[in-house]
């Protein structure tokens, strides 16, 4: 029994929880918050009424509050029943509703419901009756979207919200389907305890998507360039917190260091240094004036004595919060290198188990410079939204050597309305997916044959970030 309460309790919506919301085909990722106002498709509302109800609950929208919506046949309409033959007779001239703009806002202010003003529209059309009962199911669901205010709460997931980023911003994941997607967590042979290296500019979705698939056990590396990782993709999952443990951030820019045995990640910060002389000297430059400001107590002591003090006081407090401020920041950078010695320290085994790959920069470098910390037997994966860049680090694997098995896929997706005689492709339909690039990594042997006046090899090139878009 209390193994069904714990399951009952996870499938609850609980404060802190991530979400999506969804409506129709149309998705967002919010945060159950007290007392926050989310807007949604023009709506606007408040998501203390989801907290206690299970995920994939259709709410209704009353007055900015959710209330989980009662089971009643949605599609019971009255005049839905009678139907014409054909629509051959059917004049599209927007004569045939009667009810003006203004009516329907009447109408919407006296607190009627979606499918009450829909069932209005239906009466005040005089050409419904006269359409097939497949055209009048279209014109019911077409106004549904229109008209009715509810919204459907639903756990998030990996194909969740790669639908809902290629649905609202594609640019921000390269325009990765999520089929793609699947194809990518296949080919990388992602599962539990495995050790996988991410290079991802998706908004972190593709990390958030491996993370996921992994279950929390075992190790991610995320490789990222700049200052700091992006993972507004990731946090949407909304991962407890044994799941962050397992995540470690390595700047891409300090590979070429890690390779050639020169990264030094025991020594401080030597930024540090500097602040702290900083602040040691601003503070000697600070202590004798206030010591002049109190010194002089013979001119009117009583009128000035307190302002004295007030300022000195002031003055102190600052310095506080200063050293409050300088020491956090101590605090966060020790932090900071503590965690970027664990993550050098998983890479220097050179036994990852994994590679994967997706971002708008040229592949060729990052894939080249990520490859010697694979184990031998591992699979790769490269996305790119473009073929030209996956051809180009086809070329180079064949020429270097260490990968046998490459393959470069187009991912092919097409879907269908099946309904009774009726049954064909959606006139719209995602034009492409991407490209994805695959193999598997194998030992070289670099010994020179007896007798051979082979050159040495050279070394390798230092790696450089190209973007492919611009």
């Amino acid at each position: 029994m209390a193994d069904n309460g714990d399951d009952d309790s996870q499938n609850r919506i609980k404060q802190g929880d991530y979400v999506v919301l969804k409506r129709g085909d149309i998705f967002k990722a919010v945060q159950i918050q007290p007392k926050k106002k989310v807007i949604f498709e023009k709506q606007w509302f408040f998501l203390d009424g989801a907290v206690g109800n299970f995920y994939s609950t259709t709410f209704e929208i009353v007055s900015g509050v959710l209330q989980p919506q009662k089971l009643k046949n949605t599609d019971s309409f009255t005049d839905a029943k009678e139907a014409g033959t054909d629509n051959r007779n059917i004049v599209d001239d927007g004569k045939s509703q009667k009810l003006t703009r203004d009516n329907i806002e009447d109408l919407k202010e006296q607190g009627l419901k979606g499918q009450e003003i829909i069932q209005h529209l239906i009466d005040n059309s005089s050409t419904f009756k006269d359409k097939t009962e497949y055209a009048q199911d279209k014109y019911i669901k077409k106004k549904k979207k229109k008209y009715e205010n509810t919204v459907k709460i639903v756990r998030p997931s990996c194909r969740i919200l790669a639908m809902m980023y290629h649905g609202r911003e594609p640019g921000k994941i390269c325009h990765l389907r999520y089929d793609t997607l699947a194809q990518m967590l296949t080919l990388a042979n992602i599962h539990a305890g495995s050790k996988v290296l991410v290079f991802d500019t998706c908004a972190g979705l593709v990390l958030g998507a491996v993370m996921e698939r992994m279950g929390g056990y075992g190790s991610v590396i995320q490789m990222y360039p700049g200052g700091e990782p992006v993972r507004a993709g990731m946090e949407s999952f909304g991962f407890p917190a044994h799941f962050h443990d397992m995540l470690h951030g390595f700047p891409i820019c300090r590979v070429n260091a890690l390779l050639a045995g020169t990264l030094d990640t025991t020594a401080k910060d030597p930024s540090t240094d500097v602040k702290q002389s900083n602040m040691a000297a601003e503070e000697r430059q600070n202590r004798p004036e206030a010591e002049q400001r109190g010194s002089p107590q013979e001119q009117s002591m009583e009128t000035s004595s307190g302002a004295d003090g007030s300022h000195d006081q002031e003055k102190e407090e600052k310095e506080k919060r200063r050293e409050a401020k300088a020491q956090e920041r101590l605090v966060k950078l020790e932090e900071k290198r503590k965690k970027l010695a664990a993550a050098a320290a998983l890479l220097e085994g050179r036994n990852a188990d994994g590679l994967v790959i997706a971002s708008r920069f040229h592949p060729c470098p990052v894939l080249m410079g990520l490859l010697p910390f694979l184990a031998p037997s591992r699979p790769f994966v490269v996305y790119s939204q473009y073929k030209e860049p996956l051809i180009e680090c086809y070329t180079k694997l064949k020429e270097h050597g260490g990968a046998v098995s490459l393959r470069l896929t187009d991912t092919w997706l097409r879907h269908y309305q099946v309904l009774p005689n009726r049954t064909h492709p959606l006139l719209l339909m995602s034009g492409g997916g991407g490209y994805l690039l695959s193999g598997t990594t194998v030992a070289m042997d670099r010994a020179k044959p007896a007798g051979s006046q082979r050159a040495e090899e050279p070394a390798p090139k230092r790696l450089k970030l190209t973007d492919t878009e611009g």
